[in-house]
């Protein structure tokens, strides 16, 4: 892989996860994506597919605004967010991650008892375990990243995938 391009920044995270008292499953991603962070939510990036592949595992509707998407995590029992807090990054290249502050993983586990770990991507699932399994003591399981940059996997490839954790 080569390096990044471009200058780092020190980024703060930049918005809340999502979860409640009945959330059982918690998806981590890695980092918010540029695009994400100027959405003040989670997969911004309109050809990120996480939406697509999440909407589709749990038999509801593609959904649209922030408040849709929070509705139809918890609603079905799932936590969202991202094992960095803060760190190092060049635009959205998980790549260029350094620095690394993980997420107080304790705000989700001592509120919602969560089941099940499932980390999007290989970043997040390598980030996890360094940083956060330590601490939760749960395996995760790390699932294809639903980035526009994995097309080696299609939608219909990743919600069949997916839907085997999700579903």
């Amino acid at each position: 892989m080569s390096a990044p391009r471009g200058a780092y920044q020190h980024i703060d995270h930049g918005f809340e996860p999502v979860f409640d008292e009945r959330s059982r499953v918690l998806v981590l991603g890695s980092f918010p994506s540029v695009l994400s962070r100027a959405n003040d939510f989670y997969y911004g990036n309109p050809q990120n597919r996480f939406w697509r592949v999440a909407a589709a595992c749990l038999g509801e509707p593609v959904p649209a605004t922030i408040a849709e998407k929070r509705w139809m995590l918890l609603a079905h029992g799932i936590a969202l967010w991202d094992v960095i807090a803060s760190c190092d990054i060049v635009g959205s290249s998980d790549a260029s991650i350094r620095n690394v502050r993980p997420a107080d993983i304790g705000r989700v586990t001592g509120v919602a008892p969560i089941e099940r770990v499932v980390c999007n991507g290989a970043a997040a699932g390598r980030l996890y375990r360094r940083h956060l399994e330590p601490i939760t003591g749960l395996p995760a399981t790390m699932l294809p990243s639903t980035s526009p940059a994995n097309a080696a996997w299609s939608l219909d490839r990743l919600i069949g995938r997916w839907s085997q954790e999700l579903g």
